[in-house]
């Protein structure tokens, strides 16, 4: 048996089946002119707090954190979409913030992260401030009940963000 040769099928034919099926063709982009032996000047490397100056939320960690309790805190982190991935995180040193960037939300783990928090930065931005407070990356790893609690913190954050427009 044999098969007839397929016939070339021109781009305006394909579009229109294309279109006729719902499907929407995606064009591949095209690289920008770049010379080949051309490096690109490297940028400064930025504070803490000027990468996340205009950033709207500020995640505020314990000084200690194990690879693993920053690693859970990086996935629920992620979970709930590229805001909150790409928060600026801040750790508590010997009990003091320094260089506290202002935010429209702070996501704050443990009670003594929230005290160095409340001395650190000024009365008018924490009133205009969302502040979050949620358990010990240490107890959310070993408690349920912690991790339902983080969880509904990262709700509440994500509602408070997105009235913000993040």
């Amino acid at each position: 048996m044999n098969l007839p040769l397929r016939q070339p099928m021109s781009a305006n034919q394909r579009a229109r089946v294309l279109r006729a099926l719902g499907v929407v063709p995606w064009v591949r982009r095209t690289a920008s002119a770049v010379p080949a032996g051309h490096v690109a000047p490297a940028e400064p490397a930025n504070t803490a707090a000027e990468a996340a100056a205009g950033s709207l939320c500020v995640v505020v960690l314990p000084e200690t954190c194990s690879t693993r309790e920053l690693d859970l805190l990086g996935r629920a982190l992620s979970a709930c979409g590229a805001t909150l991935a790409r928060a600026a995180r801040v750790s508590v040193d010997s009990g003091q913030l320094v260089d506290v960037p202002e935010a429209r939300a702070y996501l704050v783990f443990g009670e003594a992260q929230a005290h160095a928090l409340g001395r650190s930065l000024p009365a008018a931005v924490m009133h205009r401030a969302q502040i979050v407070l949620a358990d010990e990356p240490a107890q959310v790893l070993t408690s349920a009940a912690a991790k339902r609690r983080l969880w509904s913190a990262l709700r509440s954050l994500r509602r408070v963000l997105a009235t913000a427009g993040g």
